[in-house]
């Protein structure tokens, strides 16, 4: 290797380091042909675990042998050919299922070992990966869905996101990181790419130098949310553009070489990051890229979440981008091949995906606009949809995930159904349902958050429930959201919703946000008017 392991004598590794410095993750690359031929029962149960640094995970139960893919997709931009090439793993390996997940990412299910081969093929023809999706290593990079057509963008971001990326895939160097480590990069000044939430981000800044204003970024660190979530912060330098692989290969060393590989649950970034503090940070990434400026001027104006819904202008004169709505995330494979005839015919072909598990299609003409939300396709995936199915994300949940200890992808696109067919709202309200901790579906940054546990009962024994949380946002700095006390039963989550929101809608002022509301009347008046619902909807079971 080129570089040295400085925490390979370390004594107290645990098991997932030790057996990282046996074999580097990336390895299984070389393995899956063979394991492909002989199938599954081949696989030795010690090499699971490996398979995540393809891209690869099992679902539930693991002994099944069926995967959950998922493939990068820097900044959620597909050409049509690579979209087209997407539908048809889904189509012919995944069961029809196609999952954009809130990095941007794409996700499959149902793989069998000996589809794999094939699979990595077609994604190698068309230029896209696995590498890096899942596993101690860079993951997807999250980036603005509009970039070089978006009027609120501050420059460009695609090639550099594409130089980052390149440089990452496949890389031993650092491919054996302590955990997981996820990186945005924008300059959309509206924050597309969620940046307090990521291991290191870089945001939109401009800085007068030797009399010139020059556009560059700010570099945020130590964000990240699972069960315990830290906001990023703010290191003081700006970033020229030709600097940005530098600084996040700097980044990236620090959190190789310093980060804690002791224990698994505090060997995020986040962790060291509050514990050396920014200006420890800053001194050593200095030492690894030479001097940088000090910090310009933040251009940021405020957060969209991700939602592009409508027809916009875009940058180039004449051209449109259009934003609809995947509700919860999940297409059909005929959905998807729909799409890409569609974005084919009427716009460059390309179609992009937002964080809020959504998507766009970009550079369509003003003569094609009309033409194209004619499409029936366009009826499910719609440009205006309703209020809560609009603004509502879910991770995977038990259907397949071994990690979720309850059912969200459905139950969630059930329940903000059952909300607009019984309240109206004049402002959106986001919810975030997850399965467990780990919170892929962001639940901390959610209007209201809904995270999955077991509850127990008299009468049924353990039963699927929800916490409930409120108040997250990405507005200035960012705010997690916070609990509230009591725990609702899965089967009520929907009816208790729609009177804790009616009572919102009763108490709140015109045009007033859910996150405003909130910190108007703080957070023990939904307390108290939750232990009221509590309390009815027991007296009622």
């Amino acid at each position: 290797m080129a570089y040295e392991k400085k925490w390979a004598d370390n004594p107290n590794l645990n098991k997932t380091e030790l057996k990282k410095l046996q074999k580097d993750g990336l390895k299984i690359f070389a393995d899956i042909p063979r394991y492909a031929k002989e199938g599954f029962a081949s696989i030795p149960q010690e090499e699971w675990d490996y398979f995540k640094w393809a891209g690869l995970y099992l679902q539930r139960p693991k002994e099944a042998g069926y995967f959950m893919m998922r493939v990068c997709v820097p900044s959620g931009i597909l050409n049509n050919e690579q979209l087209e090439t997407l539908a048809g793993i889904s189509r012919d390996y995944g069961r029809g299922i196609f999952d954009i997940t809130t990095r941007q990412a794409v996700q499959f299910h149902w793989l069998e070992i000996e589809q794999i081969p094939d699979i990595f093929n077609r994604l190698k023809k068309v230029g896209l990966s696995t590498a890096g999706a899942c596993g101690d290593i860079t993951r997807n990079i999250v980036g603005n869905p509009l970039a070089g057509i978006d009027p609120d963008e501050l420059f460009d971001t695609t090639a550099i996101v594409r130089e980052v990326y390149e440089f990452f895939q496949h890389n031993e160097d650092f491919s054996n990181l302590p955990r997981k480590y996820k990186m945005s990069i924008s300059a959309n000044t509206y924050n597309a790419a969620n940046a307090e939430i990521h291991c290191v981000s870089f945001t939109p800044a401009k800085k007068v130098i030797d009399g010139k204003e020059t556009i560059g970024f700010h570099v945020k660190v130590g964000g990240g949310l699972s069960a315990t979530p830290h906001l990023a912060q703010t290191l003081d330098v700006f970033v020229p553009q030709d600097r940005v692989k530098d600084v996040a290969i700097a980044v990236t060393t620090i959190f190789r070489d310093y980060g804690y590989r002791e224990k698994r649950h505090r060997a995020r970034l986040k962790f060291l990051v509050a514990d050396w503090g920014v200006d420890k940070f800053k001194e050593k990434l200095l030492e690894l890229t030479g001097p940088l400026p000090s910090k310009g001027e933040d251009v940021q104006k405020g957060w969209n979440a991700g939602y592009f819904y409508g027809v916009h202008r875009q940058k180039q004169e004449g051209l449109n981008y259009i934003g609809f709505n995947v509700p919860v995330g999940r297409l059909s494979a005929d959905e998807v091949f729909e799409i890409a005839r569609i974005a084919k015919k009427y716009g460059n072909g390309e179609v992009r995906f937002c964080n809020s598990q959504n998507l766009i299609i970009p550079n369509v003409p003003d003569a094609n606009v009309e033409t194209v939300l004619q499409e029936k396709v366009f009826e499910r995936i719609t440009i205006q949809p309703k209020s809560f199915i609009g603004y509502s994300v879910s991770c995977t949940g038990t259907e397949y995930c071994n990690l979720a200890i309850v059912e969200t992808k459905e139950r969630m696109r059930r329940v903000a159904e059952y909300l607009d067919d019984h309240l109206q709202l004049d402002v959106p309200v986001r919810i975030h349902m997850v399965g467990c901790p780990n919170s892929c579906g962001q639940r901390q940054i959610a209007d209201i958050g809904l995270q999955g546990i077991k509850m127990k009962t008299k009468d049924k024994g353990m039963i699927e429930a929800f916490e409930i949380y409120v108040g997250g946002t990405l507005e200035s700095g960012g705010k997690f959201n916070e609990k509230l006390k009591g725990k609702v039963d899965a089967e009520q989550i929907g009816n208790v919703l729609v009177q804790l929101l009616t009572y919102f809608k009763e108490t709140k002022l015109p045009g007033e946000t859910f996150l405003n509301y909130l910190d108007r009347v703080g957070l023990e008046t939904l307390q108290t008017e939750l232990d009221r619902i509590l309390t009815q909807v027991s007296t009622v079971a």
